[in-house]
């Protein structure tokens, strides 16, 4: 009986496999949930800080007397109308050089041909490539071969829209109801926990809405210079690749300025190679002066963070959650940042008053001993 009773398992052990058995299945529940909800999560952290970037002026539209629901509507149009108006001038330009690029891309080809043979005295038979350019060729065709996908790609543009309307809903039903919404939260935790959500809330919104500011503030300066300048040089369709160039370089992290300059280079390359170099250059100084100049001006009263916080919280951000997570990752780094800072800087000041405490503490030895004694012969503790 005794040795029956010794093989028997204790209590604790049984208990200890039957929890581990059970969290475990509960994180292979948990990341299942996670993988097949991924679209919905990502939708939802857009979704929030979107709302935090309309936040801002949503209060200030409140604190004038215009209701909440009708202000969230009114920065819904200005978007939907921004968009439509930035989309319409960029499509215009690809469909217009597209159709010029296929139009001149004989005299281009011819031109080639003719300056390999003369300069380097070699016979080139570009007729092949010609008569792709011609009727009947690849090129002309390109309508048609895509005409074959326009099914795949309807499905694809159907998925696109259905994910923008969901966001968008879930994006005004946050800004619109925002402080029930933060109410509602702030209801179900403790009084400390409701003072730390509301407290990293606030920061979320303050940073993520100077992070759009700074934003559209560089983006503006950068649309009026490159305006300017695209119009001195004479390049095609001077506003909208300036305004291709104002918000690209500055909403698409770490390769937006490479983006938005290779489109105005690659427009005035074909219109004319001197325009396409004048173009080049043109971006590049001011990409120098922007970025020594009148960034840390800007964002110095926004959304101050390290460059090197902000490089790697992009490369983070672009690891897990592809380019949405690029996007959000300077506004998400900002406020972690400005965050942990308040509280580094509450132990700076204690350590900083047991220090002062420390030095106001006579020295040890016989000089300490003499401070003491002649403090206590004036009557001083």
């Amino acid at each position: 009986m005794d040795e029956v009773s010794s093989n028997k398992l204790p209590p604790w052990l049984l208990r200890a496999i039957l929890v581990s058995t059970a969290a475990l299945g509960g994180l292979y529940v948990l990341g299942w949930l996670i993988s097949e909800l991924r679209t919905l999560l990502v939708i939802v952290l857009v979704s929030f800080f979107l709302s935090f970037a309309l936040e801002s002026p949503v209060n200030r539209m409140e604190r004038m007397g215009i209701r909440r629901g009708l202000g969230t509507g009114i920065m819904f149009f200005v978007l939907l109308v921004a968009g439509a108006l930035f989309l319409w001038a960029i499509g215009a330009v690809l469909a217009g050089q597209i159709s010029d690029f296929a139009d001149d891309a004989p005299g281009y080809i011819r031109d080639l041909e003719n300056w390999v043979e003369n300069t380097f005295d070699i016979e080139v038979d570009a007729q092949g490539l010609l008569e792709e350019f011609q009727e009947g060729g690849a090129v002309t065709n390109l309508a048609t071969r895509l005409a074959g996908n326009l099914v795949s790609l309807g499905a694809t543009v159907v998925q696109v829209l259905f994910q923008v309307l969901t966001i968008a809903l879930f994006t005004f039903y946050l800004v619109a109801e925002g402080p029930k919404l933060r109410r509602n939260v702030c209801s179900l935790l403790p009084p400390q926990r409701q003072r730390q959500v509301l407290q990293v809330w606030d920061l979320a919104i303050a940073k993520t809405g100077g992070y759009i500011y700074s934003r559209l503030i560089l983006a503006v300066v950068s649309f009026l210079v490159h305006w300017l300048v695209f119009t001195l040089v004479g390049a095609p369709f001077p506003a909208p690749m300036a305004m291709w160039v104002g918000l690209v370089s500055q909403f698409v992290p770490v390769i937006g300025t490479y983006i938005a300059g290779a489109l105005p280079v690659l427009v005035g390359l074909l219109d004319n190679p001197s325009t396409g170099l004048a173009i080049l250059v043109a971006i590049v100084v001011y990409q120098q002066v922007e970025n020594y100049l009148l960034q840390p001006k800007v964002t110095a009263h926004t959304m101050e963070i390290h460059v090197t916080v902000a490089f790697g919280s992009v490369i983070a951000g672009s690891l897990l959650l592809g380019a949405v997570g690029a996007v959000l990752a300077l506004p998400v780094a900002a406020t972690l940042q400005a965050f942990l800072s308040s509280y580094l800087e509450r132990g700076k000041v204690v350590q900083e008053l047991e220090e002062a405490e420390a030095a106001r503490q006579p020295p040890p030895g016989p000089l300490g001993q003499r401070i003491r004694q002649a403090f206590r012969r004036s009557g001083n503790p």
